[in-house]
């Protein structure tokens, strides 16, 4: 494969994870390939990230399809078929013990920083990360080189031979814990990039790319995230929370002039013999608008409802006053809940515990919006912004359309966030379009589209 197909390829696959690359950022980035050395693949990566990589939350799909474009080495392994290690099938008893115990102690070496970590993985997953499959081929796995030489478990012996007599639990352990820990993660990494590496080369990299790289933070669906994205997810929704709040508020000072400036208006009037022709009004006072919540917290949306714990966390700092109303089937404020600093998960874990949002354990959208109305109808009034947070879909029951439009009515913005892409609204029992009508409805998948959201508010 010629550089220039090399090229072409890396950049669509970049393209088909989600990275967001131009035809002009592609250009600039085959243009840097003639003032480097090709040889130096570092200096390779560097310019294709100086190029192509806008967030650092790109880097890491970008360093793992890099690493299948422009892998550091080629195994053949269209070759090796035909000649099949068959070590595994040959090594019995304390012949295998021993080559296992000298693998182990150069792994301690290596994690305590000693070179040639990079060699000694390609051998550790030739050796240990193969196993036969079909006749004619063979599967590789990073699980079966970590239990053969267990990492972990060199910790112990480790800090016994750095510490060496020393005091344990001062500086000395934990910077030698930290330098292995680093060791251990650096090997983990450097297993799996292998064997993708090998998996490529025999399936094809456009196959194992599709498999193995994860979509960029900012494009995860809400509905998938997992506890570690969450955790990310945090840096993300601090900046956005102040924006929200910042657009709500320009919104409001520039729909509304404020008071009439009796003596300026007066002063300037005696330019024109005392006639006013010219009215001057005080600047209106910024104001930290208030927010009101309403948050579908069914099993269906879990994962958006705690992207929404998130939000609201964030949102509490930015408003004047912020009230969280959670449902199912019906609903109760669950603002008590957002203890500055409290963990998410631990939140959520309260909430389904002491939170009364169920009667049946099937979502009711217009039966939680009555009993919002009955309730708390008094959370909303006209310094109020409404944000509703749901999938619309209420399991065929009434809708009470006629409640949801006297609730933003009283507010003085309501905007609904559906997770659930806009190709599947009014599919089954989904009422998107009849509530769309009432509450302006915003698809809101990923954090992408909630920037999107917050900007066209101005």
């Amino acid at each position: 494969m010629s550089i220039v197909d090399r090229h072409v390829g890396f950049v669509h696959a970049l393209r088909e994870a989600g990275l967001p690359v131009s035809l002009a950022e592609g250009l600039d980035a085959a243009r840097a390939l003639g003032v480097i050395d090709l040889a130096e693949r570092e200096s390779l990566r560097a310019a294709y990230a100086a190029t192509l990589v806008k967030r650092p939350s790109h880097r890491p799909g970008f360093d793992m399809l890099f690493d299948l474009w422009f892998p550091p080495v080629t195994t053949g392994l269209a070759a090796a078929r035909g000649t099949r290690d068959t070590r595994d099938d040959q090594d019995t008893g304390d012949a295998a013990s021993d080559e296992r115990a000298e693998h182990r102690d150069r792994l301690a070496d290596l994690l305590m920083g000693a070179p040639g970590m990079a060699e000694f993985v390609q051998a550790m997953v030739e050796r240990y990360g193969r196993q036969q499959a079909a006749a004619g081929r063979q599967n590789w796995f990073s699980y079966s080189v970590l239990r053969a030489l267990s990492p972990e478990t060199l910790m112990a012996r480790i800090l016994a031979e750095v510490l060496a007599g020393q005091e344990r639990g001062g500086l000395a352990e934990k910077m030698a814990r930290q330098r292995v820990n680093a060791g251990i993660r650096e090997f983990e990494d450097a297993v799996a990039a292998d064997v993708r590496r090998r998996i490529a080369e025999d399936s094809g990299r456009e196959r194992i790319a599709r498999s193995a790289v994860r979509p960029p933070l900012d494009q995860i669906d809400f509905l998938r995230v997992t506890k570690a994205d969450l955790a990310n997810l945090r840096r993300e929704v601090y900046p956005l929370a102040r924006r929200l709040a910042t657009r709500l508020t320009i919104k409001h000072r520039h729909g509304h002039r404020g008071r009439l400036d009796f003596r300026r208006t007066v002063r300037a009037s005696l330019s024109t013999g005392g006639v006013p022709l010219t009215t001057h009004n005080r600047p209106r006072r910024p104001h930290r608008p208030e927010l009101v919540i309403l948050c579908d917290t069914s099993d269906s949306v879990s994962s958006f409802a705690h992207f929404t714990l998130l939000l609201t966390y964030a949102l509490r700092e930015q408003f004047a006053k912020v009230r969280a109303f959670g449902f199912v089937d019906t609903v109760d404020e669950i603002t008590r809940f957002f203890v500055p600093g409290a963990d998410v998960v631990e939140a959520m874990t309260r909430l389904a515990n002491e939170a009364d949002m169920s009667r049946f354990g099937r979502t009711n959208y217009g039966h939680s919006f009555e009993r919002f109305a009955e309730s708390y109808g008094d959370a909303i009034g006209p310094k109020s912004s409404l944000l509703i947070l749901g999938d619309a879909r209420s399991n065929y029951q009434p809708l009470a359309l006629p409640t949801l439009r006297r609730l933003a009515d009283q507010a003085r913005h309501a905007h609904w966030l559906n997770p659930e892409p806009r190709r599947q609204w009014d599919t089954g029992d989904s009422a998107a379009t009849a509530y769309g009508a009432v509450v302006p409805m915003h698809e809101c998948r990923n954090v992408t589209q909630l920037t999107a959201f917050i900007e066209d508010l101005a």
